[in-house]
């Protein structure tokens, strides 16, 4: 047997669709997701009880039962109670809904690092609490939680590949495509396991360049 690019570069049309798809989901999940984590994490921090219980039996749900099965009950599961999805709107709240779990631990960890006397003294300037939240201690833990949230970006590049299982047409779809067509199993597999890999080496030389350029703007609070 031998290794031929050939079958890669006369399907180059339908691989970089599949890679912009891949990259379009990612990115979109991922920011929506941060912003959902985001937005629990501040419902955790001041809504009451009732709430906080709710939420936090959703992150429970969510990170104690695999990404998987999350989207076999979103797709095939939802038209059971009228939630009926297509492949892509199913694979984006999945990766929205699975991403937010983890975004809203991140944040609401990152919230709670700020010394206390900084909220004190935002409190005695007459900063309500959202206002001590979004200008006091989302600045300064911004720096702190870069690291966690980069690394919940690059495992959400990864899960993209799960997508395949919904018909998604991303890229580890149109690699299993050809493969499966060709026979030509090492190329396809190889070219796969490449392009995420370069993905995650630009997301992790990005996420490190931002957490050296916010350092630069950022003093570490006094303890």
């Amino acid at each position: 047997m031998s290794f031929d690019i050939s079958v890669l570069t006369n399907e180059w049309r339908a691989l970089l669709q599949g890679l912009g798809l891949t990259i379009f989901i990612w990115i979109v999940g991922s920011a929506l997701g941060m912003l959902l984590g985001l937005v629990v994490a501040l419902a955790q921090l001041f809504l009451g009880a009732a709430v906080r219980a709710v939420l936090q039996a959703y992150i429970g749900l969510i990170r104690g039962t695999p990404f998987l099965i999350q989207l076999f009950v979103l797709y095939y599961g939802g038209p059971f109670y009228g939630l009926d999805l297509s492949p892509m709107t199913a694979g984006i709240l999945g990766l929205l809904l699975y991403g937010g779990a983890y975004f809203a631990e991140i944040f609401r960890t990152g919230f709670q690092s700020v010394p206390v006397g900084q909220i004190e003294a935002a409190r005695m300037a007459g900063f309500t609490q959202m206002q001590i939240a979004l200008h006091v201690q989302f600045p300064q833990m911004l720096v702190i939680i870069l690291p966690a949230l980069a690394n919940m970006v690059i495992i959400l590049s990864k899960e993209t590949a799960v997508l395949s299982v919904i018909t998604v047409g991303e890229l580890t779809a149109v690699v299993s495509s050809i493969g499966s067509t060709t026979f030509a199993f090492a190329e396809t597999l190889l070219f796969l396991a490449l392009t995420y890999w370069v993905l995650i080496e630009l997301a992790s030389t990005a996420g490190r360049a931002l957490e050296k350029r916010l350092g630069r703007f950022t003093t570490r609070a006094p303890a």
